[in-house]
């Protein structure tokens, strides 16, 4: 990796393409993505928006057992979704379960999790997409792996693993970039930088110049993007995948983004942060700007939109048909894909759970 300052110092502020009122950055400094590259994004834009009013309204329901939205954020996920290629493999948090859709999974498939149904309802090996990891950072761990043995395999593969800011204090993280850049694992690391780890703001997590700063310490080049930008993001992860590919490396971007809702529908966001700072965010919709700017250049009109809500809609039927019914899970298959080779510990922990289910069924 480099020890370059200039390579590995992040630009002074995010970069930016199209600004919240939906018009071109004058002074950019990428180019904006071609207009079938926005045009898909609006697309995949509207139907994560879409998932995300559908899933919380089933987790109200009680058909989701539980709904970590990412209304508000969703560019950060179009956008990994979309500049990934068949041969690469995509990392996903708890809260990213509309990129999972955009890469491909059937949407009843991603959301068994949630449900309580299964661990993860799709094969991670089919789709190059790993189940949705619920602890902090453990998923970069897992992805640089991935990354290393794809380039001594002499692989094309990049590994774009994803993760919030709270999972920046975890070790995890440190392992995973500190491990990458010494055996230059093809692998880009997003953050999604939403301004808090649950109720602890970024304030009280880190003092960095920003969080990309951190990559430099590992030898990292680090870059900052709004992440609120679809246009920008899809320019620099485009960016940092070619030079992943390349062999120059991992690489770290964070995005500055912004969770409207609370952190799942268990939370009450009333309690750590005040409306008007929420209010101040959503002038910053990444929706509304793409399809400000979009219409400005006659790229959009009234037809097109609603050819793409109806798809978005016809999603969200799915979803309501689909995830109907109660989740049976059967609790013996808790531990049937741990490990190939069952451990002592797992046998005896499964043959409790077989006593207790079967003394359960004695008393019915």
């Amino acid at each position: 990796m480099t020890r370059d300052l200039d390579l590995l110092l992040p630009s002074p502020h995010p970069v930016e393409l199209i600004d919240p009122t939906g018009r071109t950055v004058a002074e950019a400094t990428r180019e904006l993505p071609d207009d079938a590259a926005l045009l898909r994004a609006f697309a995949g834009l509207t139907t994560a928006r879409r998932i995300n009013d559908q899933a919380s309204a089933l987790a109200r329901q009680g058909r989701l057992a539980v709904y970590p939205s990412s209304h508000g954020q969703e560019a950060c996920q179009v956008a990994a979704a979309q500049v990934l290629t068949d041969d690469d493999w995509l990392f996903p948090t708890y809260r990213d379960t509309a990129a999972v859709v955009l890469r491909g999974v059937d949407v009843a498939e991603a959301f068994l999790p949630l449900q309580g149904a299964w661990h993860s309802g799709y094969d991670p090996h089919e789709h190059r997409t790993a189940p949705q990891a619920t602890p902090l950072a453990t998923q970069l761990l897992h992805a640089v792996g991935v990354a290393h043995a794809a380039r001594l395999r002499g692989e094309p593969t990049v590994a774009l693993a994803l993760c919030g800011d709270g999972a920046t204090s975890e070790g995890d993280f440190h392992e995973a970039l500190n491990f990458a850049a010494v055996f230059r694992a093809p692998v880009v690391f997003l953050v999604q930088n939403n301004q808090y780890a649950i109720s602890v703001p970024l304030a009280r997590q880190s003092v960095a110049p920003s969080l990309a700063h951190k990559g430099i310490g590992y030898g990292v080049p680090g870059e900052r993007v709004d992440g609120n930008d679809v246009a920008a993001l899809l320019a620099v992860l485009g960016t940092a995948m070619a030079r992943a590919r390349a062999g120059e490396g991992p690489q770290l971007v964070e995005a500055h983004t912004y969770r409207m809702q609370p952190h799942t529908n268990a939370d009450d966001s009333r309690r750590y942060r005040q409306d008007d700072e929420v209010a101040g965010w959503a002038e910053r919709d990444p929706l509304a700007r793409l399809e400000t700017w979009l219409r400005q250049h006659d790229l959009l009109d009234d037809a097109r939109l609603a050819a793409v809500t109806a798809d978005a809609d016809q999603l969200a039927a799915r979803m309501r048909t689909e995830l109907a019914g109660d989740a049976t899970p059967e609790p013996a298959e808790l531990f049937a894909h741990v490990y190939a080779t069952p451990t002592p510990q797992l046998v005896e922990q499964a043959a409790v759970v077989a006593d207790e289910l079967s003394r359960e069924d004695a008393h019915r």
